[in-house]
């Protein structure tokens, strides 16, 4: 492969939820050694290989080059609340120590009305000054889309932003022109052919960017600087490793007006490292972690499982070299 040599260690590791969140109760990892210290591959199962191999490039960059230089020391992060009671909602809010959260709503598994009362709990936790933001994960149509924001604005006392109402670009087009509330893209941006389509397009007024599915923190921090709208980074359900990835793109940025989604650590039931990036004051810090071995071994997948990301590892690889041919 081509980064034989680089890599001198690949550990795959297996951490459980505390809430189930995007389908899954563990999740799994690869994390890769290299000259500049650990960098996580961790594209979700269903992945295939051509889009895995921009997690790759990610993991492949991390562990053998280093971050570019901060701008700012620590990052504001907003408060994950998955889909879960009201009661829940509640206390989950508070136990981030943000001012800022980000709820999911339209889920299979509840109502509409299930949702509004998840963002008015969230409200009642962080108080009239907070900020709150919905993500619905491209699962509404059109005018569903405008109704609903209307009704989770009403419902939020006032949103900071609706993630992702809609699955292509011109449907977020025409929910900006119909709500008030402002419009951010996420899988516009990281799951498309032409990451920067959404900005050409005038279909958000915000880009969601996750440093591991942009193939790495320098081609994230140029696709933002192309784009030119503000950026909030966001975590793709990572390890500490991979949290500090996204950590090194949020404090490059030139600028930083919103909380990022990097808070997510708080989701698994254990880590890698002995101090995770969890916040308890709604900040976290830029730079590198230390990996525990001690904490490898207790999260360490079984041989078949540690075989399968090994596969994916070489089938991203063999994408990422026909590229380079």
């Amino acid at each position: 492969m081509q980064f034989e040599g680089q890599i001198e260690r690949i550990e795959v590791v297996r951490i459980p939820m505390r809430t189930r969140f995007r389908g899954i109760d563990v999740r799994e990892a690869a994390l890769l050694l290299g000259p500049e210290g650990w960098g996580e591959f961790s594209p979700f199962l269903e992945y295939g290989p051509e889009e895995a191999s921009a997690w790759l490039a990610a993991a492949l960059e991390q562990a053998t080059r280093p971050f570019p230089e901060p701008l700012r020391p620590r990052i504001p992060i907003n408060a994950t609340i998955p889909v879960v009671s009201p009661e829940r909602a509640y206390a989950l809010a508070r136990s981030f120590g943000a001012t800022t959260a980000k709820v999911k709503v339209s889920d299979a598994s509840c109502a509409h009305s299930d949702d509004l009362a998840r963002v008015a709990a969230v409200r009642e936790a962080l108080g009239d000054e907070a900020r709150i933001r919905v993500d619905a994960n491209a699962s509404w149509e059109v005018s569903e889309a405008i109704e609903k924001i209307r009704e989770l604005d009403r419902a939020a006392g006032g949103l900071e932003y609706v993630e992702q109402p809609c699955a292509s670009v011109r449907e977020l087009a025409e929910v900006r022109r119909g709500v008030h509330v402002k419009i951010a893209a996420d899988e516009s941006v990281r799951k498309a052919d032409d990451h920067l389509a959404v900005a050409r397009a005038k279909a958000a007024d915000i880009l969601v960017m996750k440093a591991q599915p942009l193939g790495g923190v320098r081609r994230a921090l140029a696709l933002a600087e192309q784009a030119g709208l503000p950026v909030v980074v966001s975590s793709a359900l990572e390890t500490s490793v991979g949290l500090s990835a996204g950590l090194a793109f949020a404090a490059a940025l030139p600028e930083l007006e919103h909380a990022c989604g990097l808070g997510t650590a708080r989701l698994l039931e254990g880590d890698v490292c002995e101090r995770p990036l969890v916040s308890d004051d709604g900040t976290l810090p830029a730079g590198r972690i230390d990996v525990s071995e001690e904490f490898i071994e207790k999260y360490r997948a079984s041989e078949s499982r540690a075989r399968e990301w090994h596969a994916r590892i070489s089938q991203a690889a063999e994408v990422l070299e026909a590229r380079t041919r």
